[in-house]
């Protein structure tokens, strides 16, 4: 069964512990949709200020709405469009501070205002995106990037098979 943590609000720490929760809740589960809910639940549980957090999935060459939580959002993003398509088509992470001024970005809530995209890639093979948007512009720095980032390489080893 899992239980919600106080948090230390120490972020390097809290979000060493966000990765070991996740790293329990997939260690015995192989199914992709199952893990990803959860990695989404846990996301949505531990961040503060924002407004979703979920999955798109790679499908006949489109990113295709997967697990989430939030309001409902757009489920087909084309390769190269948008926050999440580029992290696609670049396979790298998109940190941006202001989504208004990242040209061509898709407004699936009106209520974004910052955004960070972690590609889900296993060697060549496209898996699909992490997306969290926040309601507050600069969000996301660095430090989120990089333990998100980590986050990702957890549930990749738990879904690539």
């Amino acid at each position: 069964m899992f239980q919600t943590s106080a948090y230390t609000g120490d972020r390097v720490k809290d979000y060493e512990f966000v990765t070991k929760q996740l790293d329990a809740l997939v260690a015995d589960e192989k199914d992709m949709i199952a893990n990803l809910a959860n990695a989404a639940a846990l996301l949505n549980q531990f961040l503060d200020h924002i407004n979703w957090v979920g999955f798109y999935l790679w499908k006949e060459d489109q990113l295709v709405l997967g697990p989430f939580q939030g309001l409902p959002a757009c489920i087909r993003i084309p390769y190269g469009k948008g926050v999440c398509g580029t992290a696609i088509k670049e396979q790298k992470t998109q940190l941006v501070p202001d989504v208004n001024l990242f040209p061509g970005h898709i407004a699936c809530d009106s209520q974004s205002q910052s955004e960070i995209v972690i590609p889900l890639i296993d060697k060549d093979r496209i898996i699909g995106v992490l997306d969290i948007d926040s309601p507050i512009k600069d969000r996301f720095d660095e430090t989120d990037q990089y333990y998100l980032e980590k986050f990702a390489d957890v549930l990749l080893k738990a879904i690539k098979s």
